[in-house]
């Protein structure tokens, strides 16, 4: 019985990731694209002082510029959308595949043998360099260095 209810939690788990509650209304809540495309019509065309066209004309052009950036984005995101975002997550599949499988262990490896050498490296040095330069300093611990200043 708890065996049961163990995978019937781990499979509604499973199911909950997959079909997650999407914001319809705040499509960019980490707002990735915040200073990137949100573009408007006073961003791209603006009449300076002294230079400007008739007022149906800017009512119109404004009209025109709003609605065409609007529809074009609905049509190209229709027939798009899907095939590109297919795209993106098979690419970042494929990205995740290659980190899980290739680049951690590969670093993991890297790591432990980098240990190994190290700890052979350090041996070396306690061994033989250690003395020398312990017999060096002793040597050396005697002699009197005087700097004099002769005007």
């Amino acid at each position: 019985m708890i065996a049961n209810n163990y995978n019937t939690n781990e499979e509604k788990i499973v199911k909950d990731s997959h079909t997650k509650e999407i914001d319809l209304i705040n499509r960019d809540p980490k707002q990735i694209n915040e200073d990137v495309v949100k573009v408007e019509f006073e961003d791209v065309i603006a009449e300076p002082d002294g230079t400007h066209s008739l007022d149906g004309v800017w009512k119109l052009s404004y009209t025109t510029f709003t609605v065409s950036k609007y529809w074009c984005y609905r049509i190209l995101s229709a027939v798009f959308g899907i095939p590109v975002a297919l795209l993106w997550g098979f690419l970042f599949a494929c990205i995740s595949f290659c980190h899980i499988w290739a680049v951690v262990p590969c670093i993991k490896s890297c790591l432990i043998e980098s240990q190994c050498i190290s700890r052979i490296y350090s041996l070396c040095i306690q061994t033989f360099c250690d003395p020398f330069f312990e017999a060096l300093g002793k040597i050396f611990s005697s002699v009197r260095v005087a700097l004099r200043k002769e005007v």
